[in-house]
């Protein structure tokens, strides 16, 4: 899977790259004993990774001694011992080294003060670094993120398209409140993976290929969702509408039923791009809309596409479909007991309107261009009800979409992913039947520079059955589907 560049590399100082975490450690823990205060190992979240002035005031408070006088003897003492015992931890200078040969800039980002950091440099090289924010540079240092965000605004790159190296627990917490990947290499207080952090026992084990590895790849939740009437079946709709988007971070919605309008009032109450097509279908997006593709004025069912740019580089075209509601296939299976051949038979105007929207999109699209096809399609999928060759979703397939929701959930049965329908639990017009729940909405895609991380069917609340339905938090019929995918670079 191609990953994101990795923009830049930057370093912790003390006990990541030169071995002071220890001689700060004995610094703090001679001050305390001769103040009848030994350190002990509960101690070191107060120590290791803090600011003169942090450990001063910590210190101060347990042993009743002005904070200003203890953190100019504790300065005094850890630079005694940086100009007399300071050197490189194994590995350091190596990747330092093997970062500059391949053009990688690095800065350094401490909690120590200028003046410590100055003694250091000059036995790690002032020129190895393009950057290097001390504990003077910012209103707050570790744990909080100001540190490595200063760095970042100074190269001009984005924390996402960075890995912070750390050794402390204090110093991972900065760099992740920042956004950045961790490469965790502890000193002397242990540190667990995850997500997002890996630890390694020495930075011998490093090489710039394996900082690019920690980078994630871009994400792109793509969501498809019918509005039912534009919402106006509930109360408040367009409120419950935004707040859904919001919680589920989709970037881009391929939206059904919007009543024409829906489109464009969510996209500019959420400050996105919009495509509006026809008086029934519209995309949103909080990435770019680079160009609009199908047929603006297609009818209440139909296809519309968007390409829209995703991480400043990638383009992916973004589709949306509704297909016709009759003949309805579950309501023949279970209610008038069709079998195959006459189920098939009778999708007959959704398969042309998916195959015009097929033709649509193989018009747009180029041999590399990742393409995603949400929609309400009213019909269930092959994969799902396997007795019945169900010739829309195969066409689908047999074009080269894949369906996201079956490749996260292979089995059916213990998946069956419903999205029809979260209100109705009987037959609306036949009460004493119960209403056929299958999965008629997608997010298909093609797999060019797209891999599924995840895929679901969202609902909120616990909707009200029809007709008493104006309550609901659910402003809709249908479930919606939320696909994650990471996008190739």
């Amino acid at each position: 899977m191609t990953r994101p560049p990795l923009r830049a590399v930057l370093f912790d100082m003390d006990g990541t790259l030169v071995d002071t975490e220890r001689l700060w450690w004995e610094a703090v823990h001679d001050v305390a004993s001769d103040l009848g205060r030994p350190l002990t190992g509960a101690d070191r979240p107060e120590v290791l990774g803090r600011s003169v002035g942090h450990t001063a005031a910590w210190l101060g408070r347990l042993t009743a001694e002005p904070a200003e006088p203890l953190a100019r003897r504790l300065h005094r003492e850890f630079t005694d011992r940086v100009r007399t015992g300071v050197a490189p931890r194994p590995g350091a200078i190596a990747l330092l080294d093997a970062l500059a040969r391949e053009g990688v800039p690095t800065a350094l980002v401490t909690a120590s003060p200028r003046t410590v950091t100055d003694d250091v440099l000059t036995v790690l090289g002032t020129d190895r670094f393009q950057v290097c924010v001390t504990a003077d540079d910012t209103a707050h240092t570790k744990p909080a993120p100001d540190p490595y965000l200063a760095a970042c605004r100074a190269l001009g790159v984005d924390p996402a398209h960075c890995v912070a190296v750390e050794d402390t627990p204090t110093g991972v917490s900065s760099a992740e409140a920042a956004g950045c990947a961790v490469l965790a290499v502890p000193s002397l207080a242990p540190i667990r993976p995850a997500p997002g952090r890996t630890v390694v026992h020495s930075l011998e084990e490093v090489t710039p290929d394996r900082l690019r590895s920690l980078l994630e790849p871009s994400r792109l939740r793509v969501m498809s969702w019918n509005l039912w009437y534009g919402g106006t079946r509930v109360d408040d709709h367009r409120a419950k509408q935004l707040k859904v988007i919001l919680d589920t971070g989709a970037d881009v919605v391929g939206l059904q039923e919007t009543a024409g309008t829906a489109a464009a009032e969510l996209a500019d109450a959420l400050g996105w791009y919009h495509h509006r097509a026809g008086e029934n279908l519209g995309i949103i997006s909080r990435h770019p809309i680079t160009a609009r593709l199908g047929d603006p004025e297609t009818g209440f069912y139909g296809a519309a596409g968007a390409r829209v740019r995703v991480g400043g580089t990638r383009e992916v075209d973004v589709w949306t479909a509704h297909l016709h509601y009759t003949p309805y296939g579950p309501y023949e299976a279970d209610f008038d007991g069709l079998g195959p051949e006459e189920l098939v038979a009778h999708e007959g105007v959704r398969l042309e309107q998916m195959r015009q929207a097929l033709r649509w999109i193989a018009e747009s699209a180029d041999a590399a261009t990742p393409v995603i096809l949400t929609g309400d399609f009213n019909c269930p999928s092959h994969l799902d009800r396997p007795a019945v060759p169900w010739p829309v979703t195969l066409a689908a397939e047999e074009a080269g979409l894949r369906d996201s929701y079956r490749q996260a959930h292979p089995d059916p049965d213990r998946a069956p992913g419903h999205t029809w329908s979260p209100v109705h639990t009987w037959h609306e017009g036949d009460a004493s039947r119960r209403e056929p729940q299958d999965r008629i909405d997608y997010v298909l895609h093609n797999g060019r520079g797209l891999d599924v991380v995840d895929s679901r069917t969202v609902v909120t609340g616990s909707p009200r059955d029809w007709p008493d339905v104006a309550g609901n938090d659910w402003p809709s019929d249908h479930a919606a589907v939320l696909t994650t995918f990471a996008v190739h670079c």
